[in-house]
C-alpha cells in the first residue's frame, strides 16, 4: 500500500504543479477566470497550494510507513485527495460550504486524513 499512496502523492505534486497555470490566470487574465463563474479566485491559491502539500505529504508517508496497518494508509489518501478538491466549488460559490453534504464530505474527509496520520505516527512509533 505504501506504493500506492507514493504514486498517488506523485500524482497529487503533477496537478498542483499544473494548476499552476490557473494561478497565473488568476494574475495576469482575471477576467478570463471570472467568465466561466470564478468569483472566489483565492480558492484557485488554495487548491493549488493543498495539492502539492497534500502530494508531498502522502509521498513522505508512503516513505517511511513500512508498519502502518493498509487500512490507516487508505485513510490518508482518502484526505490527501478529498481536501485539495473540496476548495474548487468554494470558488464558484462560497455558500456551498453552508450546505449539510458538504460539511459531511469535508468533516470526514479531515476525520480521514487526521485518524491516517496519527495511526501512522503510533503504527512507526511502536515499530522504532
Amino acid at each position: 500500500m505504501t506504493d500506492v499512496l507514493i504514486l498517488v502523492g506523485l500524482w497529487s505534486i503533477a496537478v498542483g504543479a499544473v494548476s499552476g497555470f490557473a494561478v497565473t490566470l488568476v494574475v495576469e487574465k482575471p477576467d478570463a477566470l471570472r467568465a466561466i463563474g470564478l468569483i472566489h479566485q483565492r480558492r484557485v491559491f488554495q487548491t493549488h497550494l493543498d495539492w502539492i502539500i497534500m502530494g508531498i505529504l502522502m509521498v513522505a508517508v508512503g516513505a517511511v510507513a513500512s508498519d502502518t496497518p493498509d487500512w490507516a494508509l487508505v485513510l490518508v489518501v482518502i484526505g490527501g485527495i478529498v481536501n485539495p478538491l473540496l476548495f474548487i466549488p468554494l470558488g464558484f460559490n462560497a455558500d456551498i460550504q453552508k450546505m449539510i453534504v458538504y460539511k459531511a464530505i469535508s468533516g470526514l474527509s479531515f476525520v480521514s486524513l487526521s485518524t491516517g496520520l496519527v495511526v501512522t505516527a503510533i503504527a512507526q512509533t511502536v515499530a522504532y
